[in-house]
């Protein structure tokens, strides 16, 4: 039998749905000062991955979501990015989820040794985000809009 969640726990898997930052979700939940820890502690329980799953077929993507996401590319830190590959020890599992690496698109371990890590172009982030806002997002996302309704149709529906 599955461990019911405590509230504290179902705010952390609501806050990681909307932010995908284990860090930040745990911050967002309260737990503390200890965020980077409890993060990583939350996010390799099952039950935790499994409310997360749920949720994520419950909750639409919105227009805003996607525009943070573009936001974060443009805009986001890579300092998370240059220490997994600076580490002259292995990063383990549960602190590689803690990591924001949204600005990440490709991480590759050559033969030789080392890691490349291959960025997301903030340019064409930056040239999508202009995009969004001098046709109004909702025109622009018309598009989107269908295919996750068509897709939501074909679906069954969730229980809330």
């Amino acid at each position: 039998m599955a461990k019911r969640l405590t509230s504290k726990e179902r705010l952390f898997c609501i806050f990681y749905c909307q932010c995908r930052s284990p860090r930040i979700a745990a911050a967002n939940a309260g737990y503390g000062i200890f965020t980077k820890s409890a993060a990583a502690k939350l996010i390799g329980r099952t039950e935790i991955q499994s409310e997360i799953e749920r949720l994520d077929s419950c909750m639409p993507v919105t227009s805003g979501e996607i525009i943070s996401g573009y936001r974060k590319i443009a805009f986001g830190c890579a300092a998370d990015a240059f220490r997994l590959a600076l580490s002259d020890e292995e990063i383990k599992t549960d602190e590689i989820e803690c990591l924001d690496l949204t600005n990440v698109s490709e991480i590759k371990r050559p033969k030789g040794g080392g890691i490349e890590i291959k960025f997301f172009d903030r340019l064409k982030a930056l040239e999508k985000l202009s995009e969004l806002s001098q046709s109004g997002s909702q025109n622009a996302l018309l598009p989107f809009y269908d295919a996750i309704e068509r897709s939501a149709a074909a679906s069954d529906d969730c229980d809330a």
